[in-house]
Parts: structure tokens; C-alpha cells; sequence
């Protein structure tokens, strides 16, 4: 059971991902990769950084935000972040003189830097299952609910109840 939601949740994920990725694309520094590790090498720069099912290694820089989706953020030695670095299901390593100079958060895994690391905004660490629940079956429930109490209310004006 446990199993079958994690590959439902992340069905999801990559469809909203996939929806995205045409407006994340417009600039050609922006990229977005399903199921292929992303690799910033040294002294390259990038925009955005998107992957689903997948990991980003930052060894260079990136201008905007790195997003994972099951997959793993590294942020190597002397690397820097522009933005947030934000990881669904997986963790976020800074390596010593990494920098990011956003927010670091990860949901369903953890945030790890090493001392020398830099991390100029926020750290949010939401490790565990609970928190799956919390964050994406809650919403997912909730529309639920609503779609049925509108399907309801259909059947009921089609089908008025009779004195």
C-alpha cells in the first residue's frame, strides 16, 4: 500500500512537472530533465534547474532555483546558488564552501550542510512520511471531497427529490 501511493504521488508530481516545463523552457538557460541526472560543471552557469525522478550536482553556478522531485540537490565545493534549493522526497547535501543564497527545503528528506556551507535564507528540514501525508494527500483528499460534493449536487438538480 505504502508503495503504491509513493509511486501515485510521484505520478502527479511529474504530470505537474510536465506542465511546467514548457514555460520553465522558454529561457535556454533553464533546465528541466525527467529520469537524467542534471550536472552544473564547474565554471558554467545556468538558470533554473527542474528534475523529476531524478538529481541535480551544482560544481558551478546557478542563477535561479533548483527544484528535485525524488531525486537529490548537491551543491559541491565551491558552488553557488542564486535562489531556493527545494527537494520533494529527497535530501540536500552543501558540500564545505558551497553557497546558496536563497531558502534549503526538503519534504520527505533532509538538509545537510557541512560547516564552512553557506545557506542564506531558511533551512527546512520535513523528514518522514507525516509529512508526505501532510503536505500532498491532505490537498489531495481535500479536492477529492470537493469534486464529489459537486458531482452531488449535479445528481441532485438533474434528479430534484420529490414530496
Amino acid at each position: 500500500m505504502h508503495g503504491k501511493t509513493a509511486r501515485s504521488i510521484l505520478c502527479l508530481l511529474a504530470v505537474s512537472a510536465l506542465f511546467a516545463a514548457p514555460g520553465l523552457a522558454q529561457q535556454s538557460s533553464n533546465h528541466v530533465q525527467i529520469n537524467h541526472d542534471i550536472f552544473v560543471e564547474p565554471g558554467q552557469k545556468s538558470g533554473d534547474l527542474v528534475c523529476v525522478n531524478c538529481s541535480i550536482f551544482v560544481r558551478g553556478e546557478v542563477a535561479g532555483d533548483v527544484v528535485t522531485v525524488h531525486g537529490n540537490v548537491v551543491i559541491e565545493q565551491g558552488a553557488q546558488v542564486a535562489g531556493d534549493v527545494t527537494t520533494v522526497l529527497g535530501n540536500v547535501r552543501i558540500q564545505s564552501a558551497g553557497q546558496v543564497r536563497g531558502d534549503a527545503v526538503a519534504v520527505g528528506g533532509a538538509v545537510r550542510s557541512e560547516p564552512q556551507a553557506t545557506i542564506g535564507g531558511n533551512v527546512t528540514s520535513l523528514s518522514g512520511a507525516g509529512w508526505i501525508l501532510l503536505v500532498v494527500l491532505l490537498p489531495m483528499a481535500f479536492m477529492g471531497g470537493l469534486i464529489a460534493l459537486i458531482v452531488w449536487l449535479i445528481a441532485r438538480m438533474r434528479h430534484p427529490h420529490r414530496s
